[in-house]
């Protein structure tokens, strides 16, 4: 498996930016064995905030999460041309083989295997990434709608500079949330993989990164 794709919910908030980038990852896939990862976006947002009015156990609120994946999944279906929806690691192999794209609705799995602590630290990313280990990839790609991982928050700070390598110390030490979540670091630490965080309003830079060309990103360096 070449990669492993995350596609930020913050990208829906934009049709035109998500319908290019699916259009994108259609055409990728005819070159590189991709699986699509979704993250939860709007979806994930209800949950949140159904967890703050009614402060649900840790478990429930985890295990709906994981579901408004499945759901933003489902749309992806929709919208990325010769796409299918999956549940299991072998079905997704299958499809990239075909040179379709596997979006990969995680709950099945996450249930199975309840391998992940029940916890708002534990989002999208981690589960991307816990997939990815499934299934072998060589690469995980978060794309997000920034550049990558900034030193402060650069929807807050226009100052604030892109990282093109940033170690897990570094992200664990972030005193605010960067493009991944926090339980990423934790989780890489123990199971290296080759991670970026690259801006799907550029939906050319995924091909760049896949094929190792130069690109804006930042890159997750393991440290041992």
């Amino acid at each position: 498996m070449d990669a492993v794709i995350k596609v930020g919910g913050s990208l829906s908030e934009n049709s035109v930016v998500l319908k290019a980038l699916c259009n994108e990852l259609c055409r990728v896939a005819k070159k590189y064995s991709i699986v699509v990862v979704p993250g939860g976006g709007k979806f994930a947002d209800a949950v949140r905030e159904c967890d703050e009015k009614f402060t649900l156990p840790a478990v429930v609120s985890h295990k709906l999460a994981i579901l408004a994946m499945d759901q933003y999944g489902l749309v992806l279906s929709q919208l990325i041309p010769d796409s299918l929806a999956c549940s299991s690691v072998g079905h997704a192999k299958r499809i990239s083989k075909t040179g379709k794209v596997p979006i990969f609705l995680p709950s099945k799995l996450m249930f199975e295997e309840n391998a992940l602590e029940a916890s708002w630290d534990v989002t999208s990313d981690s589960i991307a990434a816990y997939v990815a280990r499934k299934l072998r990839a060589a690469k995980v790609l978060f794309v997000t709608d920034v550049d990558g991982i900034f030193a402060g928050n650069p929807k807050k700070h226009a100052e604030a500079k892109l990282k093109s390598e940033v170690t897990i110390g570094e992200l664990q030490a972030f005193a605010e949330r960067t493009s991944v979540d926090k339980f990423l670091p934790k989780l890489l630490s123990k199971t290296p993989l080759d991670c970026y965080v690259l801006n799907g309003n550029h939906p050319k830079r995924i091909e760049a990164v896949l094929s190792g060309q130069p690109t804006i990103f930042s890159r997750i360096v393991t440290q041992h």
